[in-house]
């Protein structure tokens, strides 16, 4: 039996792409999911998950942070984004920081079947349009990339509450930690990306283009 988990805070999306894999997959068990900390949970209690199907926006999964999560928890599990982002930066950074494959929303049942299938046999899948993009992805943005990896799951959603303009104080108090240990985290964050400002950290997130 073939299990896949499906990842989005859409319920239409996650119905609809349930019942047009199951024709591929007769012997599937498809599981689904509406947040990172229920993707977790769904992880944690089904340690025979084949193959996870992962959005990148859904509740807490925000900035790549679902993706790094999952991977710093269950670093051998399968997991294939599936986004309507299409963007060359994110596919880039979706694939560096070690997912098995990504699957644009836009793509035909029929090709997302076959990304499963490549994926579970131990291959990696983008769509093959996009493959002589990726081999051009210019030095400064892989070298982004690089840095950006090394980032944990916490430093992601510090830079998230950065972005969106929230000062240390607040920060800690969503984080519900020390302003001191925001603090920390921040110069961590720049540190790791080699940068000297909160600012210069906003702006290279607008330029890998996080939604």
């Amino acid at each position: 039996m073939t299990r896949i988990l499906v990842a989005d805070d859409h319920p239409l999306f996650r119905e609809a792409l349930s019942a047009a894999l199951e024709p591929h997959f007769e012997d599937a068990e498809i599981i689904e999911a509406d947040s990172l900390e229920s993707t977790l949970v769904v992880l944690n209690e089904n340690h025979h998950i084949d193959l996870l199907l992962l959005d990148l926006n859904m509740p807490g999964g925000e900035y790549f942070n679902g993706l790094i999560s999952v991977k710093d928890v269950y670093p051998d599990l399968p997991v294939a984004v599936i986004s309507a982002n299409e963007s060359i930066e994110v596919v880039a950074q979706v694939m560096g920081l070690g997912a098995q494959g990504f699957i644009p929303k836009s793509a035909p049942t029929s090709q997302i079947a076959q990304a499963i299938v490549t994926i579970k046999n131990g291959d990696t899948w983008v769509p093959e349009e996009m493959k002589a993009e990726l081999e051009n992805v210019d030095e400064e943005m892989a070298l982004l990339l690089k840095r950006f990896r090394e980032l944990t799951p916490k430093q992601i959603q510090v830079l998230s509450y950065l972005r969106a303009g929230l000062m240390n104080k607040q920060i800690a108090h969503e984080m519900n930690v020390t302003e001191a240990t925001i603090k920390a985290h921040i110069s961590a964050i720049l540190r790791k990306l080699e940068i000297n400002t909160r600012t210069q950290a906003v702006l290279l997130m607008d330029k890998l283009q996080f939604n």
